[in-house]
């Protein structure tokens, strides 16, 4: 039997994919909030655990899986096309799975037996990705300003959150600009939106 946690923010999604998984004779599946998944894990001790990389809670917490959370199973990431920046998260946390979420249903089943199996599961839909994600500019400092910037940080709050000067924290703004190709801070953020960096 293998043992299966959904992890996701949304609770009628979860359900949908724990339903999905569901209807597989061989897996054992839970699910949970963000906020419950770390009790959840300990409590199933999960073979593989299935997040979506478009999900919030993910996007705050992968990098506590790629650094070790003390999370058990391997790890299987949905998410959609032309977003090599939830690509690139997934690979830096060690994900084993990688799923297009636009795809066949029948993919996710597929990935989490492979997973459980400390195999890779890639979607081949997913190839370009891949590519484009080895090519992101930013690092993880400058994700780091723009993250906060889309939230609506002033320079000052951000500088504050990061422990920066405000200088250093306008110079990061101004290398994201040009890095990404942008007008401006808010075209930055939008680009980077689109490509799943934030």
């Amino acid at each position: 039997m293998i043992r299966v946690l959904v992890a996701h923010d949304t609770y009628l999604l979860r359900s949908a994919l724990a339903a999905l998984l569901r209807r597989e004779s061989d897996f054992e599946v839970a699910d949970a909030g963000w906020p419950q998944a770390g009790e959840a894990a300990r409590s199933l001790d999960p073979h593989v655990r299935v997040v979506d990389a478009d999900c919030p809670g993910w996007r705050e917490r992968s990098g506590a899986f790629a650094a070790g959370d003390g999370s058990s199973g391997a790890l299987v990431v949905l998410t959609g096309g032309g977003k090599p920046g939830n690509v690139r998260r997934a690979y830096e946390a060690q994900a084993l799975g990688f799923v297009n979420k636009d795809r066949s249903p029948d993919r996710l089943p597929a990935a989490v037996r492979q997973a459980a199996q400390g195999k890779r599961f890639v979607d081949e839909s997913l190839a370009m990705e891949f590519l484009q994600a080895a090519d992101m500019p930013l690092t993880r400092r400058e994700l780091s300003v723009l993250s906060l910037s889309a939230e609506g940080a002033s320079v000052t709050e951000i500088a504050r959150d990061l422990h920066l000067s405000n200088g250093t924290v306008r110079n990061y703004l101004a290398a994201i600009t040009r890095k990404t190709g942008a007008r401006n801070r808010v075209d930055a953020i939008r680009i980077s939106q689109v490509a799943g960096w934030v």
